[in-house]
């Protein structure tokens, strides 16, 4: 799958910066922005090439809601290449997700030893141009969230896989099935070499493409996961709950603190309610009973 890479200029005061950069990365993942960067100047963000919009991102920087601040942008098409292999070959010391378990790098390259720390859940990850290593805000609240619950023998369903990093979690919880998809190849991929590693692969089914995969799949899901942007968690919120089974639990994350009303908006068309929520650093989780 080809991205671009757009690097945003922020001319702004030093105290405005982080709040402008924020500001941005919400507009422009309204208009289809998967993932974001802060940079000195700005922050750069990444669109798959077949979704980038020129005429939305205009908009977005004409429209900066902040007055007396400048935006500039560069766009430029990323090598369809392993365009995380600097982050990747550093690697990332192991991770403690609520007591209770531990996300390490599979090739154990980071400087904290392994064996020096203690959890009953132990998961490597091998990230492979795929979000989810549990550095992510998002990533641990939902690790966290799916760690307090009692889903041995629960199918589940992971929205938006990446490393594979949810559906693995929940596999090694006792989950007697988990369904993952990801419109990015690289991630299924990615998915599958993660789940071998961690001995779950006779659980987990990968398949590729976007919440229309869903229609192929039969039964229903007792827990269904989305880390994902605002946009598409509202897009896909029916298709989510159309393969729910009632009474079952949806988690999200993937968004800021102030996209909760309208996520919550969406969420009552569809006969879900709130049991529980988290926060990090303006991100989001929400936790969600289906009636």
């Amino acid at each position: 799958m080809k991205y671009y890479a757009v690097d945003f200029r922020i001319e702004c005061s030093d105290d405005l910066l982080q709040t402008c950069r924020e500001l941005l990365a919400d507009s422009a993942g309204e208009v289809g922005f998967e993932s974001f960067e802060d940079t000195e100047q700005g922050i750069m963000g990444y669109v798959q090439t077949d979704l980038f919009d020129r005429e939305g991102i205009q908009q977005t920087v004409d429209n900066f809601p902040i007055d007396g601040v400048n935006i500039t942008y560069e766009v430029s098409e990323v090598e369809d290449c392993d365009w995380n292999a600097t982050w990747e070959e550093a690697g990332f010391d192991p991770i403690i997700v609520n007591g209770k378990c531990i996300i390490y790098d599979a090739r154990q390259q980071g400087s904290t030893p392994l064996s020096s720390l203690l959890a009953p859940l132990r998961i490597g990850i091998h990230a492979r141009m795929a979000f989810g290593t549990g550095t992510h805000e998002t990533t641990r609240m939902v690790v966290s969230k799916l760690t307090d619950m009692e889903i041995n023998g629960w199918q589940v369903l992971d929205c938006g896989c990446g490393t594979g990093i949810l559906a693995i979690v929940a596999a090694k919880l006792g989950a007697k099935h988990v369904v993952a998809y990801d419109i990015d190849e690289w991630s299924v991929e990615n998915t599958r070499h993660n789940a071998q590693l961690n001995q779950v692969e006779n659980i987990i089914d990968v398949l590729h493409g976007d919440s229309s995969v869903l229609s192929h799949v039969s039964g229903v899901f007792r827990l269904v996961v989305a880390n994902i942007n605002r946009n598409v968690l509202l897009a896909d919120m029916h298709a989510f709950c159309d393969v729910m089974a009632h009474g079952g639990i949806l988690v999200l994350s993937g968004f800021y603190t102030e996209d909760i009303p309208i996520l919550l908006e969406e969420a009552s068309k569809h006969d879900l309610t709130l049991i529980d929520q988290a926060s990090e650093n303006n991100w989001a989780c929400l936790v969600m009973k289906h009636k």
